[in-house]
């Protein structure tokens, strides 16, 4: 998908295996600028390991901005953090954009939010780390309505059965009244 924003033209790729290092990069410059902030959203740095099962599966995208990769986004169809709530869903994961691409965010948020809504579903969802109030506001702004927090184990970002307990707050769009 390509679409035009305001510093050139914004396409979507999936990543694959050789994008790894690329995907990796944005992660972790985008966890390295949150850390600096003290926001523990995510780990300083990413283990190849929390991305290489959402690349092989063909679920992480590279956002390019004039040919160069500026963001990534994962979007898979299942979470077991929302088996509480029925429907079919779209699910984004480690969003992340690099500082020099601000405002590319809101364009991978509508891309996720159509690509759910071409394969019917019901609703796009996503979670973030509870005390992030400014990412909670801008899921807000955007149209996000709060699902109410959960706790999730291992490290922020991670999601494991044992290890530290990190709360989480959840996120869901629904499609506008009367859209086909």
């Amino acid at each position: 998908m390509t679409v035009v924003g305001n510093g050139g033209e914004i396409t979507f790729r999936r990543a694959t295996g050789v994008d790894t290092a690329e995907v990796l990069s944005v992660l972790d410059e985008a966890a390295e600028w949150l850390t600096a902030r003290g926001v523990s959203q995510w780990p300083p740095r990413f283990d190849p390991g929390w991305v290489t099962g959402a690349i092989t599966r063909g679920e992480t995208w590279l956002v390019d901005l004039a040919g160069e990769a500026v963001g990534t986004v994962t979007l898979d169809w299942a979470d077991p953090l929302w088996d509480d709530l029925a429907g079919k869903a779209g699910y984004v994961h480690r969003l992340a954009v690099r500082r020099r691409a601000a405002g590319v965010g809101v364009v991978a948020l509508s891309w996720a939010r159509d690509t759910a809504w071409q394969h019917g579903a019901d609703a796009l969802r996503l979670d973030c780390v509870r005390e992030n109030e400014r990412l909670r506001s801008y899921y807000e702004a955007y149209g996000f309505a709060h699902r109410g927090d959960r706790p999730v184990g291992g490290a922020p970002g991670q999601r494991q059965d044992d290890g530290p307990v990190t709360w989480v707050s959840r996120y869901e769009l629904t499609p506008a009244p009367g859209r086909p």
